[in-house]
């Protein structure tokens, strides 16, 4: 069957001359056969999916640069947040709307979609230029969550939104769940913040109390107050991280009151 198809690929190729059937140029037969895999239904029609791993440094210096998967990622990130949206609302029937945005966001952010298109090794698949492709094995969290997403638009296009979000639940979804901490709140700040809204506090503010070391090496340490009381102090490489220690413990401090 899938020599069948390769066959096939390859006639509408010489029929048409349309380069999009040529897949087989760009991705080795063997790699061919695992991509079908990976995306988890046949292809037919690989203009989608061609454009779904065409990284724009690929396309450097030639003609029809509007063939990366930029497009393609814009249309799967509005894919992905209408699934994911769908699969906690149905998960979850009992929370509000505050846990399932919170949720959602968790799932839908950069990391979590790097961590899934590690997952499925996409990064074996995507075509890049000879000097980018050097980025990529220390980790490039946008291109590869980016990558993921046009997959997403790709398998949208071509087979519909029931593909996608299988997909999506096997890719993602599923082992995101599985993962012991994996959707546990890292915001501190925006905790702290929650918290005192909830009850109705005032003057949440952070100061930044001291700066030492070089200019390259600085480390910083900021208190976090509430109503002019000190609940928490953190240090850090860059205010932001200091302030997300100072808010954690801050938060534990309420906690153990």
């Amino acid at each position: 069957m899938f020599i069948l198809r390769f066959f096939y690929l390859k006639f509408k190729y010489f029929i048409t001359g349309n380069v999009w059937y040529n897949i087989t140029d760009y991705i080795h037969l063997d790699k061919f056969r695992s991509f079908e895999k990976l995306i988890g239904c046949n292809i037919y029609n690989p203009k989608y999916y061609l454009k779904a791993i065409t990284h724009r440094s690929y396309l450097e210096g030639k003609e029809n640069a509007d063939y990366s998967n930029e497009r393609l990622e814009y249309l799967g990130d509005a894919v992905v947040n209408l699934i994911v949206g769908k699969y906690l609302f149905n998960k979850f029937p009992n929370e509000d709307e505050g846990y399932l945005t919170k949720t959602r966001s968790m799932l839908v952010n950069k990391s979590a979609l790097f961590d899934a298109a590690e997952r499925i090794n996409l990064d074996d698949y995507l075509l890049v230029s000879k000097n980018f492709s050097k980025t990529l094995p220390n980790g490039s969290k946008a291109v590869l969550s980016d990558a993921y997403e046009s997959i997403v638009g790709a398998i949208y296009l071509d087979k519909g939104l029931q593909r996608a979000e299988k997909f999506l639940i096997k890719s993602l979804l599923e082992p995101s769940f599985e993962i012991t901490g994996y959707l546990k709140d890292s915001n501190y700040k925006s905790q702290l913040l929650e918290y005192v809204q909830m009850q109705r506090l005032e003057n949440l503010e952070y100061n930044v109390i001291k700066e030492e070391g070089p200019q390259h090496e600085k480390l910083f340490t900021v208190q976090v107050k509430i109503n002019n009381k000190i609940l928490g102090t953190g240090n850090g490489k860059n205010k932001k991280s200091a302030e997300q220690i100072a808010a954690k413990n801050a938060l534990q401090k309420i906690k153990n009151a």
